[in-house]
């Protein structure tokens, strides 16, 4: 009886929830799937150099490889952007959230020295896109972006992207502000829950301040296969056992280049990476972090692949490039 009770508790919660219950992975040969065995041993060898914490390797659903933890949950630093673009899909489908709407119309402004009626004038979409032109002190910036920002005033918005701490701290607060909800318990609600990820909370996640600005950055830490599971979602157009969790066209626009931008053949969307479609296909993108946290998505090649890397326990962490060139080792791997 007690079985049966708590069988019961637990669908409600799920059902409540507006998710499904986790489900593992489920695995595949490489093989038999028309891997390389050769490449994908040499792939793993390669990033056995980087040491990550944990890379997983999924095609079409189904695990074809994992080295590593990858249940233990480290900060993914600026994955974050990408996890709150997708809250924002959500939030526009259902009208909460209007992309036009300007940091005037929203009532948004800084500490001193505040923004100017010119900054004011940068919309959601200019956030979105790192277009603000909105160059004041922000919170969880590396060194490298603090001594790159540009001189306040020196860009109108729309006009020129910069990888900026202050839109990615803002969006955040526009989204609290204009939906009502908490970043974390939202991300656990709207994506989490639906596509049974099997370690993330809305503890996972907390709020960063720098006394100079008064929007706070907001880290969050998710394992390796949770991660994956996001990509997926990304991978499959937002789609989910039937479900549509988020809406495809944001998830095509998300990952659609806007802007050129200093890392070589990247490119930027909403909050994505854009990869080069002559090396990877069409629609392939990044969601990328501080030290060699990644989740990457190609859709030529039905390919979701994550790294995550506990800094703790490797300082230097992995480069970027590192991480895109163990990609193109699987993406040639891969059948």
């Amino acid at each position: 009886m007690r079985l049966i009770i708590f069988a019961i508790v637990s669908f409600i919660t799920v059902v409540l929830a507006g998710g499904v219950s986790a489900q593992p992975w489920q695995n595949t040969d490489p093989a038999s799937a028309g891997w390389s065995i050769d490449r994908l041993k040499a792939a793993q060898d390669y990033a056995t150099s980087l040491r990550p914490t944990a890379v997983m390797v999924v095609q079409d659903g189904k695990v074809v490889a994992s080295w590593g933890d990858v249940s233990r949950k480290v900060n993914v630093a600026s994955v974050r952007k990408s996890l709150l673009s997708a809250l924002y899909g959500i939030a526009v489908a259902e009208r909460r959230i209007d992309l036009g709407s300007s940091l005037a119309d929203l009532g948004i402004d800084d500490k001193p020295p505040a923004l100017t009626t010119i900054e004011r004038q940068a919309t959601i979409r200019d956030l979105l896109m790192a277009r603000s032109g909105v160059y004041h002190v922000a919170a969880y910036e590396t060194a490298d972006i603090r001594q790159k920002r540009p001189e306040r005033g020196s860009h109108v918005p729309g006009s020129f992207w910069f990888y900026n701490n202050w839109d990615f701290n803002t969006l955040g607060t526009i989204y609290r502000r204009q939906t009502g909800e908490d970043i974390f318990q939202s991300f656990a609600k709207r994506i989490a829950a639906p596509i049974g990820m099997q370690d993330f909370s809305e503890r996972d996640g907390k709020y960063v301040s720098e006394r100079h600005s008064a929007h706070p950055a907001y880290p969050f830490r998710l394992s390796a296969r949770d991660a994956a599971r996001f990509g997926q979602l990304y991978l499959d157009r937002g789609l989910w056992s039937g479900r549509q969790v988020i809406p495809a066209s944001w998830v095509k626009a998300s990952t659609t280049t806007y802007s050129a931008t200093d890392r070589g053949n990247m490119g930027y969307g909403y909050l994505w990476w854009t990869l080069n479609p002559e090396v990877f296909g069409p629609g392939a993108a990044l969601a990328s972090g501080y030290g060699g946290q990644a989740i990457a998505i190609v859709p030529l090649k039905h390919l979701v692949v994550v790294q995550t890397v506990d800094l703790v326990q490797n300082a230097k962490g992995v480069r970027t490039s590192h991480f895109v060139k163990l990609l193109q080792h699987l993406a040639t791997a891969a059948p």
